[in-house]
């Protein structure tokens, strides 16, 4: 039985983490935490049904809680300032990490593989298995087309622009090609109208709007066609499986692990 901290629980990721833990047979949620909702119980949080066994745990209000409950592996989907004490806090004590929380830049990436010496951590930009695909399909794709944009939806409370994901997706496809078509714009009418400039040149658009949860997709572009590839996230439970899959693959999986892909052998 696995002994899941959740880090962020009173949030709507933290909340369908904690769910999705607790209807797990191999894994035991033995400590939430979230400042904004300490002293309440999982149950209050998830209603009794979804919360089940760990109805009664308490929401702490620090990640030192994590250590007490004698968690194995922590999860974080919080923001950015947290994770980053987050991952220090659950290296320092031992503990695996497995984290959501999008934003991190590669000096983050470079000082969290520092950290963990002891445990292990896993870095994903996104969880859903459809958008871990896509993010392969375009970097197969990329030597075999001229041009490339690349468009992430998201909803109204995402805080950073671009996504991890989509920062992701144009570096793998960069990677795997760095001989794109010039960007044929002189004028933009509307600053910022043609996105923002990505790794060779790739351009990268956000989108905000209330009704979205997240939503990506990748244009190609060659003489006479297109290949489009798009994954969409309508509900956070598409984000579960894979975070279940993190959870039980961290373990063995030594040092920093950064995406979701080498855990499914892509």
């Amino acid at each position: 039985m696995i002994r899941v901290g959740v880090l962020g629980a009173a949030g709507r990721m933290g909340r369908t983490v904690c769910a999705a833990v607790a209807a797990a047979e191999d894994m035991q949620l033995v400590t939430a935490v979230d400042p904004a909702a300490a002293g309440a119980t999982v149950a209050e949080l998830l209603g009794e049904a979804a919360a089940g066994d760990a109805g009664g745990v308490t929401v702490a209000d620090s990640a030192d809680a994590l250590v007490e409950a004698g968690v194995q592996v922590g999860v974080d989907f919080t923001v950015l300032d947290s994770a980053r004490q987050n991952l220090a806090s659950m290296a320092a004590g031992g503990i695996h990490a497995v984290v959501g929380t999008t934003g991190f830049t590669p000096e983050d990436l470079e000082h969290a593989a520092g950290l963990f010496k002891c445990s292990n951590c896993v870095i994903a930009p996104n969880f859903a298995l459809s958008a871990v695909l896509m993010m392969r399909f375009a970097e197969l794709a990329a030597p075999l087309f001229d041009s490339a944009e690349v468009i992430e939806l998201h909803h109204d409370a995402k805080v950073d622009a671009p996504s991890g994901t989509a920062m992701m997706t144009a570096d793998r496809m960069a990677a795997a090609s760095g001989e794109w078509n010039p960007d044929p714009t002189r004028t933009e009418l509307l600053p910022g109208a043609r996105g923002g400039q990505g790794p060779a040149g790739i351009r990268v658009h956000s989108i905000r709007l209330a009704g979205l949860v997240a939503h990506q997709e990748v244009i190609l572009g060659a003489q006479g066609q297109t290949l489009t590839l798009r994954a969409d996230s309508y509900d956070r439970s598409s984000f579960m499986p894979g975070t279940l899959l993190a959870i039980r693959a961290v373990t063995n999986r030594p040092g920093l692990t950064i995406g979701l892909e080498p855990l499914l052998g892509l």
